[in-house]
């Protein structure tokens, strides 16, 4: 099979959903001569300042700190008071507890950004929250354009999909490349006709559902190779007699902190010729010199055929996107029910999508800076951690939960992440980096997480092999 087989497959598909007058169209609505643009309207700025430490640092009521502390179950109802009364609970500082956030997904602080606020502030006075309805009904804007070309131009893409989330974003790709066997073929594709879809065993429960409705719904068979395990992940290519294959893996797994093998696919991608596709939810604005993710830090951005992220995570903001091909868009906002029955994201929040996009290429310090925390954690606990994801086995969910509270305590928020999120014995504490934390923050952390766990003993994550398809 050669390499652009999978660009006849999609030509086919789309031939067949215009045939059948079901290829749908995206047309923006002009919102305003007022969008930001150029992109140097914005202003950038090259260190932190006092706006960024909003990202790391909350406060909670004493009642949510003491239910929390006993893991005490709370229906979200333990503010009210405090609700009641906000002016006295203000003049009093017992009211509150002081947190430095360390299990955050803000990763470069972006947030609080004064840019993204405004931009979500303007874009709210102007024209209200929206939208509308879906994308393809009414809830299509300028915007919206603006937010996915800017995204198509980061991930050197020709096109972008905007999704109202990360998860619906892989739920609307996993089913509409699924269904491309049934759109050609009209019919429920026979055994040879259906797409091969092989999963790394820790992929992201969005991608793990995605690959189940696809199978489920006889379009597609899932095949799910050990964790990282590229001789497996090649034995099961050379074995399967399918033509139309898609390998789909995590750039960086949220759980485990470790990167895919990203060189290692590309060369698979071209003896196999499959579908490269990576969620690159965690490496997005991060990773790479622009911040274009796992696949420009690796050098391989040509070999990756469509790059799935979240807005919700470096971005601080809120939203999904597919970049991909203009083919490939077309096909999805035609089949993908995650993205044709959603509404559509808010104008305020993809303005400031947007803000953030342009203000995380600009802010380079951010990235070098998250780089910086990473070198100074190594540095002060000995663990070699690969990412800004740092996940501590810590073993039982007993010692997880005991440790967590002992570091609430302590004035830190990490959650222990248990199962099903992990499998069992492996619990562990998830700490994430930020771009706005200090040395400060690492140093007390160090010795915080010192208290509760042995740093010498500590893995750094897990390297269980399991399937959870």
């Amino acid at each position: 099979m050669e390499l652009n087989g999978w660009e006849m497959w999609v030509g086919e598909a789309i031939t067949k959903l215009h045939s059948l007058k079901i290829l749908r169209s995206l047309r923006p609505i002009l919102q305003s001569a007022s969008i930001p643009n150029p992109d140097d309207q914005f202003r950038v700025f090259d260190a932190p300042n006092k706006w960024d430490r909003a990202s790391v640092e909350l406060q909670i009521s004493q009642s949510t700190f003491h239910k929390w502390l006993h893991d005490l179950p709370s229906s979200g109802d333990d503010n009210d008071v405090v609700y009641e009364n906000v002016r006295a609970a203000d003049e009093a500082d017992e009211e509150f507890k002081k947190l430095i956030v360390f299990s955050g997904n803000d990763y470069l602080g972006l947030s609080s950004h004064p840019m993204v606020r405004d931009a979500a502030t303007k874009a709210a006075q102007e024209h209200g929250m929206g939208p509308r309805g879906s994308a393809l009904i009414c809830g299509y804007t300028s915007y919206h354009r603006l937010l996915e070309s800017s995204l198509a131009s980061l991930k050197r893409k020709e096109d972008c999909l905007l999704c109202p989330t990360g998860f619906s974003a892989n739920m609307a790709f996993m089913t509409a490349v699924g269904n491309i066997g049934r759109i050609i073929a009209g019919r429920k594709p026979s055994k040879d006709d259906r797409i091969a879809i092989f999963s790394d065993s820790l992929n992201h429960a969005s991608i793990i559902d995605g690959v189940r409705l696809a199978e489920k719904q006889g379009n597609a068979v899932a095949f799910v190779y050990r964790h990282c395990d590229m001789c497996h992940l090649d034995e099961l290519l050379s074995n399967c007699p399918l033509k139309k294959r898609v390998v789909v893996t995590d750039s960086l797994f949220s759980m485990d902190g470790d990167f895919a093998p990203m060189v290692e696919l590309a060369k698979l991608r071209k003896k196999h010729g499959f579908l490269f596709v990576i969620d690159d939810a965690h490496a997005t604005f991060v990773c790479g010199q622009n911040g274009g993710g796992a696949a420009e830090m690796f050098d391989c951005e040509d070999d990756v055929d469509i790059s799935i992220g979240t807005l919700s995570k470096a971005a601080g903001c809120h939203g999904g996107f597919i970049a991909c091909s203009k083919m490939w868009k077309l096909l999805i906002q035609s089949s993908g029910r995650a993205f044709i029955f959603s509404t559509s994201t808010p104008v305020p929040v993809a303005a400031a999508a947007h803000a953030s996009v342009i203000v995380a290429k600009k802010e380079s310090w951010r990235r070098t800076a998250i780089q910086q925390r990473m070198h100074e954690f190594r540095a002060l606990t000995g663990i070699p951690v690969e990412s800004h994801i740092i996940s501590l086995v810590v073993g039982s969910e007993e010692k997880a939960l005991r440790a967590s509270r002992h570091l609430l305590k302590l004035g830190f928020h990490i959650t222990a992440i248990r199962p099903p999120t992990v499998p069992p014995n492996s619990c562990r504490l998830r700490v994430t980096l930020s771009a706005v934390h200090t040395i400060d923050d690492i140093r007390k952390l160090r010795n915080a997480l010192a208290e509760c766990v042995d740093l010498k003993e500590i893995q750094v994550f897990s390297t269980s092999c399991y399937s959870k398809l």
